[in-house]
């Protein structure tokens, strides 16, 4: 008796291992290598790597919430509305053409001419530039934050949306229900709603069990927006929280950058802000994003980009592979995660080999230990190639940069990790303007400065069992 029901087990155990094997197979937009990964995971634990790949496996949050929010990406406008814009394409140098037409195919947006950024000073200031261009909104103040704290700076932004709402401004303010869930369970958050503050949140938590046997619960919406009366946007890595980050003090100062912008570019920022509005709250604001747009005054050249599960397939990467392919000088990369994908990481040495001066920073101390190792693991084959690597010691560099020749930088949210090329919904931009990237370099130069150098005797004198522990983190990297 016993004998038959373990043989039952038995079988049972196979034919779901086959099922799961054959879904893992035939599932659309993996690398053979997370292929390969997942398959090792279901076949040497089978109960626990199919209950894996059914929670971590496969990204997606709901067929029906996905066809709703493609439906609702699909009706919105890919186009400025105005008279006054030029219809010749902006002169975007020939070898940074390429970078730019793919992180426009994103979200069918065109590189816009006439933009201008402002690199904030730090994070307290940008909190203050936020609520001081929000004390002057006439119209509308729109928000979207992936992490929003009930710290000093997060109650500041708090109070500044009520008073805004309170004179008659439209306020929507959006977070993600994971990232932002104490503010949501917080009194804060219904005195917004009492002060008029329309609030949506991103993938909330409730009945989050129940939800966990149909899709993948990890699925964030980690961008950062705000669009204040369709004229001025900022967009970068900062969360609206203290540097303190008083969740994971003992990392802090998070070092972040953001970067105020005017010009055309400000409507691509707020048609990505419309399309996650309507999807989490079903509110349709389209009517917003016909408000015919103005010729900027600014001198550089920008396109949006916001990726996700329902966007262009490993758009993060891509951009990030033509951008280093096109440098000629010069490559400075910022990130406080570097688990990439092989493609992207050969791009990088490759770099460094065909002679371009190549830098990586990252942080010293990394709040994800996990992540950390697994970022160690490329040390030794970077520096070998030649790249410039440094660890960041006074805090938690979390800003997601990539300098080019001291003419184009990609700014936003994007880590340079699976999540973010995978997983989570990101926002970026991608500016042709030689003004902004020098000051952004200049910011990079700072951390470098307070950056401890990596050097090749120094990895290669890890001991082993260090090696073993990054080694197998990084394994795990496709798993994600």
């Amino acid at each position: 008796m016993y004998f038959l029901e373990f043989e039952t087990w038995i079988i049972i155990s196979y034919i779901l291992q086959i099922m799961t094997l054959l879904r893992v197979l035939l599932r659309e937009n993996r690398s053979p290598t997370s292929r390969l990964a997942w398959m090792l995971c279901v076949m040497s634990v089978p109960w626990l790597g199919i209950l894996l790949y059914f929670l971590f496996g496969e990204v997606s949050f709901g067929r029906k919430d996905v066809a709703r929010m493609e439906e609702i990406i699909k009706g919105l406008p890919k186009e400025v509305p105005s008279d006054t814009l030029s219809d010749i394409r902006p002169e975007i140098p020939i070898i940074f053409r390429q970078s730019f037409a793919r992180a426009g195919s994103v979200n069918g947006f065109r590189p816009t001419a006439g933009n201008h950024g402002d690199l904030m000073a730090d994070s307290n200031a940008t909190i203050d530039a936020m609520i001081a261009d929000m004390d002057a909104a006439t119209d509308h103040v729109h928000l979207l934050f992936y992490i929003w704290l009930t710290d000093k700076n997060g109650v500041k932004m708090i109070e500044a949306a009520m008073r805004a709402a309170r004179r008659g401004v439209t306020v929507r303010a959006m977070v993600d229900g994971m990232g932002s869930r104490k503010l949501v369970e917080s009194t804060h958050w219904q005195r917004m709603a009492e002060a008029g503050v329309q609030l949506g949140e991103a993938f909330d938590m409730k009945q989050a069990w129940v939800h966990l046997l149909f899709r993948r619960m990890d699925i964030r919406n980690h961008r950062k927006i705000m669009v204040v009366d369709g004229k001025i946007t900022y967009c970068g890595s900062q969360n609206c929280a203290d540097p303190e980050f008083a969740v994971k003090p003992k990392f802090a100062p998070w070092v972040d950058v953001m970067v105020r912008l005017t010009g055309p570019v400000v409507w691509q920022q707020q048609q990505l802000f419309a399309g996650d509005w309507q999807t989490h709250t079903g509110e349709d604001i389209r009517d917003l994003l016909k408000t015919p747009v103005r010729e900027g005054s600014g001198t550089a050249i920008a396109v949006s980009m916001g990726t996700g599960p329902t966007e262009s397939h490993q758009a993060v990467p891509d951009v990030f592979q033509n951008l280093m392919a096109s440098a000629q000088r010069e490559i400075i990369v910022t990130t406080p995660y570097y688990v990439p994908s092989e493609a992207l990481h050969n791009r990088l040495c490759a770099a460094a080999l065909r002679g371009v001066d190549v830098t990586l920073i990252l942080p010293k101390r990394n709040d994800s230990r996990l992540v950390g190792m697994a970022s160690r693991s490329y040390f030794l084959s970077l520096v070998k190639c030649g790249v410039k690597l440094y660890e960041y010691k006074p805090g938690l560099l979390h800003s997601k940069l990539l300098t080019v020749d001291d003419e184009t930088v990609l700014f936003g949210s994007a880590n340079l990790d699976r999540r973010s090329f995978d997983i989570n919904f990101e926002n970026c931009m991608l500016t042709y303007d030689p003004v902004l990237t020098q000051t952004i370099n200049a910011r990079q130069r700072e951390y470098i400065a307070d950056s401890d150098p990596v050097a090749l005797k120094t990895v290669e004198a890890w001991p082993t069992h260090t090696r073993l522990m990054n080694n197998l983190f990084a394994t795990m990297g496709p798993l994600l």
